[in-house]
Order: structure tokens, then sequence, then C-alpha cells
């Protein structure tokens, strides 16, 4: 189970760079030999510095296994699934390049690898998968509930149940998303993957126009 230890933040530059460090050197190693393949020791072999520094950014190696799926879904949804702004922003548009935008990120086979870790992980450890899913999966699907919330707010949709409209939504990358992590190969090329998020995109709109 993941463990609740109180840990320190970085107060110095060096201090928020040794734990970067561990980040990403944690992440090399556990994508290289998985998780229980890999020991703190390990990790402060190759990051350089003492066991000492994982104890205080993180409690455990289940703390810093978190905060590493922290700051990777952090790089992941950096500029993906943002805020849905009406007054700049045409839905359409918004959907389309959200679904561009998150299949960009999960056809990188360094995010493929780390979701395998994640799922094989996730398995041993229940309160770690449902913290993961709150802040992942939950929390993209309620963005692009707003962003249906307030389109139908201004009249421009039909949506009276924009959460599930919004699980429907991400559906359209559902198939390809689990090939990819499954390791599948790809039967379609860019372009026409591109073509289906239109297609489906319009489709799903289609089924919220205003009767």
């Amino acid at each position: 189970m993941t463990q609740h230890v109180c840990c320190e933040l970085p107060q110095t530059r060096r201090g928020h760079e040794r734990r970067i460090a561990l980040l990403l050197s944690g992440t090399e190693l556990f994508l290289e030999r998985g998780y229980d393949a890999v020991s703190l020791d390990d990790i402060v072999n190759h990051a350089g510095g003492s066991k000492a520094s994982i104890y205080k950014y993180f409690g455990s190696k289940e703390g810093l296994f978190k905060a590493i799926c922290d700051y990777r879904r952090e790089l992941f949804f950096k500029n993906i699934c943002v805020a849905f702004n009406s007054h700049i922003e045409d839905l359409r548009s918004y959907l389309i390049q959200t679904l561009i935008g998150f299949y960009q990120k999960i056809t990188c086979a360094e995010n493929a690898a780390f979701m395998r870790l994640v799922i094989e992980r996730s398995q041993s450890d229940p309160e770690l998968a449902l913290y993961l899913h709150e802040r992942g999966p939950e929390f993209v699907q309620k963005t692009i509930a707003c962003a249906l919330e307030q389109a139908a707010q201004q009249g421009k949709i039909h949506c009276t149940q924009p959460f599930n409209s919004a699980m429907m939504y991400f559906g359209i990358l559902r198939n390809i998303e689990w090939k990819i992590t499954m390791g599948v190969p790809m039967t379609v090329d860019h372009h026409e993957i591109l073509d289906h998020i239109e297609y489906c995109v319009d489709i799903f709109l289609k089924g919220h126009q205003l009767s």
C-alpha cells in the first residue's frame, strides 16, 4: 500500500535539482528493470547523492514512484486538455485539438512504456490506482465535461449529462490507446488517425445538436 509520509519540498535551487534528478533516475530504472527489481540504492547510485534525499523529499520508494507519476502526468497533460474558453475558441476545434494532442502523447514510446508500468504497479496498490485515476482519467474527463457544460449553457449544444458525454468523447481514441499500451502494431497511419478524430468529433457533436 502507498505510505503517507510527510515530505519536504526543496527550498533551494540545488534541492530542486536534486529532487528532479531522483525523479528522472527513478523513472529510467523503473522502466528498464520494473518496479520490484529496483532498490533505493540503485536509484541513488544512478542519480548520485544519498538515500537521505529520497527519504527527505519522498519518504519511501512508494512515495518516489507516486511523485514520478505526478511529474509525468504534469508533463503529459501540459498544453493538452486545457480549460475551454468559449469567447476565443470554437468547440469543434477545441475537441479535435485535444484529441490530437492526446494521440501525440500516447504514441510516445516512453509514455506507453510508463503506462504499462503504472498498470502493473496498480495491481498491487489499489490506493495508488485510485489516486492516479482521480488525477488522470477522471481529471481530463471533468475538464471536457466543463467545456461541454459551458457550451450547453450558452445554447450551442444539448448536453444534459456532460460527464457521461466526456467519457464517450474519450472513447474515440480508446481502441488506439489500448493497442499502443498492449504493444499491438498500428495498422493505420497518422493521416488516417486525424481523419478518424475529425469524423468522430463531428458525429459526437451531431449527437449533441439542439433539437
